[in-house]
């Protein structure tokens, strides 16, 4: 979309963009990214990041470099059986031969807020969950643990839905890790009222350095921040620094905080962390960063600048007829069960929603950027509707689709689902071929074709603004959907995004 590109073709003939243009793309991880924690086995580094409420659970990333990353898969294929929604902040940990993923979720029973962890001997597959460690009043989130001595300590969120100042408590673990010891204590108390979460922890020379992020996490009006205490015991008490914070708003992003560290093999420490490009904010989310830690004359630290990328993909096409590399499709779990069958050249796509969804059975994926074009071809006919779509959530999607001899734009806003404009097909036995544009103004434009030119079907072939689209939390998404009867599907040629 308005780049000069080169293509290049990878061996599993998926075709990836790359821009040439001197737009700048400085994230790490782009897209949806929040809440990311890292560890590095041998000269590979993995990095696992919140899924709110897309399923599969906690997608993970790979790289050699700290600046090239390739997602892999997902923690969680199917959700653990005492959670409900709410998958956030992950976090690794490494200990006796054995990966530790300790990560927060609502629980089924009540919709609390807890921390489960989960174990294996790899770290981008075969977790086994060993369900709920922490449940802690109303509320436990955002574990981090930290092994002094040949002790471990887990710490967590406290009290962020109570009337009273939110604290980071800690607590010894037991040595497998899957249990705790003792009595929680204190470790830092919010008593100015600016929120408290995301921390983490490193020792220099004498002083335990508890990183925390501060202000509110997400949304338009986010206010995050990261800020840093220190203490000689792990324990406490902790010395605020008076020059807090020691990372904010800066080159073209905002609201950074919630990360973890890692030693390269040089030695050098890096904190991975998330913030929202200002250029797109809330549509392509809290995006992962990784910036070098410094430690200053005074003893405390201080952030760098990011990392760039080498190089990232804008762009990519995969084509249902050839092999090609996985499509990381996700879909929100609480709403959607879908059905994936690619075969005979083509994806079928069809599954089953609660009665009350609107939108039907939707799979996408991680937007780069506030700017894309999607395209698709339908090559079945029947009653579902059926096409591309941007989800933002059950209540607040757009999209363009092919139902019975009729093609249709339509939105949902608050949960009611309106048809704005239509049109007859000239041909039911012919594939049509759907277009959908997000531009950086957050609006789109459709546009549908069988045998001729692209026709507009945006009504009054004007932008229609979808900024009611984002979650508090999460970035819409773009994909393929259907929604029909249960034995229905939608096959579809292709499905493409360029940036």
């Amino acid at each position: 979309m308005n780049l000069k590109n080169v293509i290049t073709c990878t061996i599993g003939y998926i075709c990836v963009w790359m821009s040439v243009s001197a737009q700048d793309f400085p994230a790490n991880i782009p897209g949806d990214f929040a809440d990311p924690s890292i560890i590095r086995s041998d000269d590979t580094y993995y990095a696992v990041g919140t899924s709110s409420e897309w399923a599969p659970h906690f997608p993970i990333f790979k790289s050699t470099n700290l600046r090239d990353w390739k997602q892999t898969g997902f923690v969680f294929d199917q959700a653990p059986s005492w959670t409900q929604a709410s998958f956030w902040a992950p976090e690794y940990y490494f200990h006796k031969g054995i990966y530790y993923l300790y990560y927060t979720a609502r629980r089924k029973s009540d919709g609390v807020s807890c921390i489960g962890v989960a174990t294996s001997k790899f770290p981008d597959r075969g977790f086994t969950d060993h369900g709920i460690l922490i449940a802690y009043g109303k509320e436990a989130i955002d574990a981090f643990v930290y092994n002094d001595n040949g002790q471990l300590y887990i710490s967590w969120k406290a009290y962020g839905l109570d009337k009273r100042p939110i604290e980071i408590l800690g607590s010894k673990l037991s040595a497998d890790g899957l249990s705790l010891v003792g009595e929680p204590f204190s470790m830092l108390k919010d008593t100015k009222g600016q929120g408290m979460e995301g921390q983490s922890m490193l020792k220099q020379g004498d002083y335990y350095y508890l990183f925390y992020s501060a202000g509110a996490c997400c949304g338009v009006e986010c206010s995050y921040h990261v800020n840093v205490a220190r203490a000689k015991a792990i324990t406490g008490p902790y010395e605020e620094y008076d020059q807090n914070p020691i990372l904010t708003n800066r080159d073209g992003w905002k609201c950074p905080g919630h990360g973890t560290f890692i030693n390269n093999q040089k030695g050098e420490t890096y904190y991975i962390y998330h913030a929202y490009r200002t250029t797109s904010n809330v549509f392509t989310g809290r995006e992962g960063l990784i910036s070098q830690l410094r430690w200053t004359d005074s003893g405390w630290p201080m952030f760098d600048k990011q990392l760039t990328a080498h190089a990232n993909p804008v762009g990519m096409r995969y084509d249902f007829a050839q092999k090609h590399t996985p499509v990381y499709w996700q879909w929100d779990f609480r709403h959607m069960q879908p059905r994936i069958d690619e075969n005979q050249g083509k994806l079928d796509l069809s599954g089953r929603y609660d009665a009350e969804n609107p939108v039907g059975v939707a799979v996408t994926i991680r937007p780069y950027s506030s700017a894309y074009e999607l395209e698709t071809s339908v090559l079945n006919t029947n009653e579902a509707s059926k096409g591309l779509i941007v989800y933002g959530d059950v209540s607040a999607a757009v999209g363009i689709a092919v139902h019975g001899d009729k093609v249709g734009f339509w939105a949902i806003k608050d949960g009611k689902k309106e048809i704005l404009q239509e049109t007859k097909l000239p041909s039911t036995s012919l594939p049509v071929y759907l277009k959908l544009n997000v531009y950086p103004d957050f609006t789109c434009r459709v546009y549908w074709k069988q045998q001729t030119d692209w026709q507009e079907l945006t009504t009054n072939k004007a932008p229609y603004s979808i900024q009611f689209l984002p979650p508090w939390d999460r970035s819409p998404r773009p994909g393929l959907y259907i929604s029909g009867k249960p034995e229905e599907k939608a096959s579809f040629g292709f499905f493409e995004v360029s940036y």
